[in-house]
């Protein structure tokens, strides 16, 4: 029976670890781009980015809107890097239906812990700015989903200081989070079987000798 529990907890061990890898598999895919944010300590927040592509489509006209906003920064500074809270934050995907993705809200979420404002690089005023983080929330077909934007924005030294920037482009993965419940209710299920199996000590087969000793 050892064998047979050992068997059980690698077992959801594994699928532990395969079932996320086959969601992201299945998952969204959006790209977006352009758009203007504010940016203060109070947070960021984005105005007008494009949605471009949507699980593949792509006409080079806007598919829809992404939007997003942030809570207040918590570490470090606006010009050289921090933390951005994700209390209070959201993000926003509208499709407006005319090449074959939804229309509507097709995801409503926000950022889940603590969001990175990273500086990528910088030549004389000009700075490259990175924003990630992870993501939950609603699809349009009501299914709960988690996971990851990156969005890249350009300010100049003077527009920073106003707290005004450029978003250039921006991907963003969503896909179904796998409930914990179902591996415990799997894994409960592979003891139980394993604790109605009869255990039978093994035992070597006597040599002739010993066979022959005890008659």
């Amino acid at each position: 029976m050892r064998r047979i529990l050992i068997a059980a907890v690698l077992l959801v061990a594994l699928l532990s670890l395969t079932l996320p890898t086959a969601a992201r598999a299945d998952g969204i895919d959006l790209l977006n781009k352009f758009g203007t944010i504010s940016i203060s300590n109070a947070g960021i927040i984005s105005k007008g980015s494009e949605l471009s592509q949507f699980k593949g489509i792509s006409t080079g006209h806007s598919l829809g809107r992404v939007s997003f906003s942030t809570g207040a920064l918590l570490s470090g500074s606006i010009r050289g890097g921090g933390t951005f809270s994700s209390v209070g934050s959201s993000f926003r995907v509208i499709g407006i239906g005319n090449s074959g993705q939804p229309k509507g809200v097709i995801f409503d979420g926000a950022f889940v812990g603590t969001i990175s404002w990273t500086l990528l690089s910088q030549r004389g005023p000009n700075m490259i700015f990175q924003l990630s983080g992870k993501l939950s929330g609603q699809l349009l077909n009501g299914r709960i989903v988690s996971g990851t934007t990156t969005q890249l924005f350009w300010f100049s030294s003077s527009q920073l200081d106003k707290g005004i920037g450029h978003l250039t482009s921006g991907e963003s993965h969503l896909a179904a989070t796998p409930e914990p419940g179902t591996l415990v209710l799997l894994g409960f299920g592979l003891l139980g079987i394993a604790s109605k199996t009869r255990w039978r000590p093994f035992r070597r087969p006597l040599s002739n000798d010993e066979a022959t000793a005890g008659k």
